[in-house]
């Protein structure tokens, strides 16, 4: 097997490019430009292809490396856990936003990446999660007159 196959990078670029891809194949089937300006396909659409591009970079720099003969270093199975418990909060936290509305989601979510993930105390997350969901209501709902997800709750 060449060094490379075995390499994190290499797998995961070939996953986000994966991803990006995909991003860019949904987002094109949407309109690019609307008479206001940007239309639902343009931030995905870009995103996504820099998504690609940076992904097959990171697959390219694996690629190319040259092995130094050092054994690979062992999967820390500590900072996988704490990468896939963030995903999943993630994943709850889009799921609330039927149930909540994006604000709440946001903040329960900004909530337990800085109280939990970080271990930061509570008169530093409780600030951060409560201000940045108002960040995000008064920039997109009330600055932009673009609409966020409302649940039953807000």
């Amino acid at each position: 097997m060449k060094p490379f196959a075995k390499s994190a990078d290499f797998w995961s670029g070939i996953a986000l490019a994966a991803l990006g891809a995909y991003i860019v194949s949904e987002a094109w089937r949407w309109g690019y430009l609307t008479e206001e300006g940007p239309g639902p396909g343009f931030f995905p659409l870009w995103y996504g292809s820099i998504m690609v591009v940076l992904s097959l970079a990171l697959v390219a720099s694996a690629v190319m490396k040259r092995p130094t003969g050092k054994p690979a270093e062992a999967v820390r199975w500590d900072d996988l856990g704490r990468a896939l418990t963030c995903w999943g909060a993630f994943v709850v936290s889009i799921a609330l936003m039927r149930v909540v509305g994006f604000a709440v989601s946001f903040a329960l979510l900004t909530w337990f990446i800085v109280a939990v993930m970080a271990r930061r105390p509570q008169r530093v997350a409780l600030p951060l999660a409560i201000g940045g969901a108002l960040l995000f209501y008064a920039l997109f709902e009330l600055a932009l007159d673009l609409t966020l997800p409302h649940g039953m709750l807000f």
